[in-house]
């Protein structure tokens, strides 16, 4: 039998805390959502100022890198040069902003951004990933 690490609470905190730090450090208010490797939201902590459709978003981002294994800029990038067919896919938030957190190899869970630029999305859920990974 097979064995994964999975997210815990602790993970899940450290994950948000260094989301929150890099976006608190450059003033963007946005949503942090967390979510297992299955895609169900862990947490979400819409800081100060975000809008209420970022939380959705967000929740969305994670959720698509969590099923998909990948950085949802590679689904973005795939519909904006050409593969339009790909947007029948069976998931939602198919912009930058959402980043599976690997483990040994293993795609553990995933976070997602929404309230800022792409890049600056994208920036944040690195920095939130690299707190455990």
């Amino acid at each position: 039998m097979q064995t994964k690490a999975v997210l815990g609470q602790a993970d899940v905190i450290q994950v948000l805390d260094a989301a929150q730090k890099e976006a608190d450090n450059n003033s963007w208010p946005v949503t942090i959502a967390v979510t297992d490797d299955g895609g169900h939201l862990l947490a979400l902590r819409r800081l100060d100022g975000a809008a209420p459709f970022s939380a959705d978003v967000a929740t969305q981002k994670a959720r698509s890198a969590a099923l998909g294994r990948k950085e949802t800029q590679v689904f973005e990038e795939m519909i904006n040069g050409g593969r339009t067919a790909f947007v029948s896919a069976p998931l939602q938030g198919l912009l930058s902003g959402g980043v599976p957190i690997i483990v040994d190899g293993q795609v553990v869970g995933a976070v997602g951004i929404s309230g800022v630029k792409p890049d600056q999305d994208v920036q944040i859920a690195k920095a939130g990933v690299s707190a455990i990974a």
